[in-house]
Parts: structure tokens; sequence; C-alpha cells
């Protein structure tokens, strides 16, 4: 495997950021920022598994819309033909693995979900504990490029077990160190803050990143960090935390 320059950097950049103590969201966050420069790639997504509602929950994403992100949570999930099939694989695949592309861009998975956004090539990684998925990594490309190489597989090895061992890392702090529910929205910085009100107001991240003269990457950082400052997983649950922070409710 050759490697360049610039993807011997992001990596680099990418191993650091595992490293390095932060939550959960963030190590999510970080890794899909650094990804899409070491497999120039376009599009990226990552979940947690719910064994206990049988779903995948806590989404992070670059570049992709939250309104066809809802509708996948909501259900193009329950009718994904590639995600079982790759994680059941246990190591990072190639979406054409499990499925021929000219048969996926024939399904409704595609053409009313990952097209919406220019999803085309795709490549997956899950992360595990013993038996347990802890995360997942989705990473995409769109038509205008070429399909992944073989390589980006054996970049994703080399990133999987600092991957899976940060998650674990996060999974493993105790509720004294990780309060569940602060008790004032002075928990979130003042930029955290303004992003989530902005948020709860219904702004997509585009236009919170052009109202705030920041970049779009910086604003979803911002929103996942207080996602889990908040403890909440989704807009919906972060309207109703906002709104009772204003009333003084809890």
């Amino acid at each position: 495997m050759i490697v360049s320059t610039t993807q011997t950097r992001a990596l680099s950049k990418l191993m650091v950021a595992l490293a390095e103590p932060c939550s959960e969201a963030e190590v999510r966050t970080r890794v899909g920022k650094h990804l899409l420069e070491l497999l120039e790639a376009d599009y990226f997504a990552s979940y947690t598994w719910d064994p206990l509602r049988l779903r995948f929950a806590s989404r992070i994403s670059l570049n992709m819309s939250d309104k066809n992100l809802d509708a996948y949570d909501a259900y193009y999930q329950f009718r994904d033909p590639i995600t079982a099939p790759l994680r059941d694989l246990h190591a990072p695949c190639l979406v054409e693995q499990v499925i021929a592309q000219g048969d996926l861009v024939r399904t409704e998975f595609f053409n009313d979900f990952l097209q919406r956004d220019g999803l085309y090539w795709g490549v997956n990684l899950y992360a595990w504990d013993g038996k347990h998925n802890i995360g997942d990594m989705r990473i995409w490309r769109s038509k205008k490029r070429d399909r992944f190489e073989p390589s980006a597989l054996e970049l994703l090895k080399i990133v999987e077990p600092a991957f899976s061992a940060a998650l674990k890392r996060c999974k493993q702090v105790t509720p004294a160190q990780k309060p569940e529910t602060p008790s004032r929205s002075g928990a979130l910085s003042d930029r955290e803050r303004t992003v989530a009100q902005l948020a709860a107001l219904g702004l997509p991240d585009k236009e919170i990143a052009q109202k705030l003269g920041i970049g779009f990457t910086t604003v979803r950082t911002h929103l996942a960090r207080a996602f889990q400052k908040l403890n909440v997983d989704n807009r919906v649950q972060l309207v109703a935390r906002m709104m009772s922070l204003r009333s003084g409710t809890q």
C-alpha cells in the first residue's frame, strides 16, 4: 500500500485525535473530519447501535442534510439493505462487497435516501467491544469521484483498533465524571449555547455557520458537544431541553 504525504498527515492527525480524552460524540466527529481527508471522501455519518430499541441512534454527520438523516432515523434505517450485512462482516468493507452497485442504485434506499445527498460509493467500519457493536463510521464519495480503492480498507484496518479503544474509554466514564443531566445551560460554552439555541430555532447547520461566520464542521462539533452535555440525541429533544432551561424547569 502506497500512502501519499497528504494521507500520512491526515492519518497522523486522526490517530492523535483518537488518543486525546474527549466525549464519544467528539471522538466520532473528529474521526469523521480526518477520514474525509484521509480517504478523499465527501460525506460521513456515524451511529451507535441501541440494542434495547434495536435501532441506530446518536448520529454524527458531515456534509449531509439533517432532514434527509431524520428520514433515515425514522424510516430508511429499517429498509437499509447494506448496513446489517456490512456490520456482520466485522471488518472494514466496501458497500460493493455486500451488494453490486447496479443493484444498489435500483433500491428505494438509494433513490430516496442516499442519492438525495449525492452518496454513491461507500465504505464502512464498525467498532466492537467483544460481541457488542459500539459505533460505526460510514464514509461515502459522490458519483463524480472514482470508487474506493482497496487501499481504503487497509487504512481503515489501521484506524479500527484505535477507534474501538477510544469508544470503549468513553463508555468507561463513571456517572460522577460525566453527569447525565446538567442543571443549567451554563454547562455549555458561550459558542455551544449559541449554536444550540439557533439549532433549537430550526436553523440548519449551514445557515448557522453562515450566521456565526464559522465553518460547517465547527458548527457540527459545537452541536455534538451540546447534545452530549444536555443529554439529548436529536434536535427534537434539544428543543424541549432548551425550553426547559429557559423556563427554569429540569
